[in-house]
């Protein structure tokens, strides 16, 4: 008796299973969409035929991207996140920029070369970012205006596996938002 119950309980659950996996998508009948060059504007239409907005990337405010001249790229040793002394002087302008500045914001951006695991990596590129944010904050800039991310070995400035690309690779960017 049990066996009988279980049987068709196994049956009615497959038959239900079945159904339920069962689509009355057409797959061989795929919807097409007209593509013409009458619903993209042509070069010479005019800003008539497009209603997408230009964006303007470099404003007029020559202040936007931080104190002009100064580098805005601190380059690190190999396994190291220790600041060199040779970027201390910009790092000094930023602070300098920032405290003048305080509705500015910057986001340091760690990176490094291919080389290692990616944790290993982004946990190096986070360190080097958090040593340039922390030295930003000793110079008088608050926690506020400045933000540590790291991106590891996902954006290399240079591709290539010799020691200049990989130099260039060990980097921390500051870029103002």
């Amino acid at each position: 008796m049990k066996r009988f119950f279980f049987s068709i309980i196994s049956t009615i659950t497959l038959s239900a299973a079945l159904v339920a996996c069962g689509s009355n998508v057409k797959l061989d009948e795929v919807p097409v969409e007209s593509r013409t060059a009458t619903s993209v504007g042509s070069a010479g239409s005019g800003a008539s035929a497009s209603a997408v907005t230009p964006v303007e990337i470099a404003g007029s405010n020559n202040a936007a991207g931080g104190p002009v001249g100064v580098a805005k790229i601190i380059y690190f040793d190999y396994d190291s996140y220790v600041i060199k002394p040779e970027f201390q002087g910009a790092i000094e302008a930023h602070a300098r920029f920032l405290a003048a500045n305080k509705a500015r914001r910057l986001a340091v951006e760690g990176h490094t070369d291919d080389r290692g695991g990616r944790e290993y990596n982004l946990a190096l590129g986070q360190k080097r970012a958090e040593a340039v944010r922390r030295s930003l904050g000793l110079l008088g800039v608050t926690d506020a205006q400045v933000e540590a991310v790291s991106f590891g070995k996902e954006k290399p400035a240079e591709a290539g596996t010799t020691e200049e690309a990989y130099a260039k690779n060990r980097r921390a960017e500051l870029n103002y938002r």
